[in-house]
């Protein structure tokens, strides 16, 4: 599967294995890992929860929007959920095109993207406390701390 959530380490090379092919000049990849310091505070560790179908879904959108704008193009989204330490990775995204620049630019549309659409959400567990973020990009939170699967319908 190309685009996938797992509740297990990402293995990144396997991410990599699935866009890798003969008229590809560039491979760039996104590895997004767990930070210790956000907005001054310290992380011990999060947790993601993701609505699983429609999170896959979505990342396969995200795919055929890809494909879309840039052409001749692979791509392939991992995101894991879970409990997740300090430097664990949470997601990963492999690109391939015959040429540099657009594996670049579609990299980052794709991580964009997944802020802005898949609904994973993070659980932020500080020394003093912990909170749930709404949606990656933070700019949403929801009466429980998280949405309900009516609020995603």
């Amino acid at each position: 599967m190309r685009f996938e959530i797992i509740d297990q380490p990402i293995n990144i090379q396997n991410v990599i294995d699935k866009v890798i092919r003969r008229n590809a000049g560039a491979v760039t990849t996104f590895i997004g890992t767990v930070r210790e310091i956000t907005a001054g505070k310290k992380t011990l560790f999060l947790t993601y929860e993701a609505y699983t179908p429609m999170a896959t879904k979505k990342l396969a959108q995200i795919g055929e929007e890809v494909k879309r704008k840039w052409g001749d193009i692979d791509i392939a989204i991992t995101h894991r959920i879970g409990k997740l330490e300090i430097s664990d990775v949470a997601v990963v995204i492999a690109v391939s095109t015959p040429h540099r620049k657009d594996a670049y630019e579609a990299n980052q549309y794709a991580i964009e993207r997944i802020k802005e659409i898949v609904p994973v959400w993070k659980k932020e567990h500080w020394e003093n406390g912990e909170e749930w973020i709404g949606n990656q990009k933070g700019t949403k939170m929801y009466p429980n701390g998280k949405p309900g699967e009516e609020e995603l319908h």
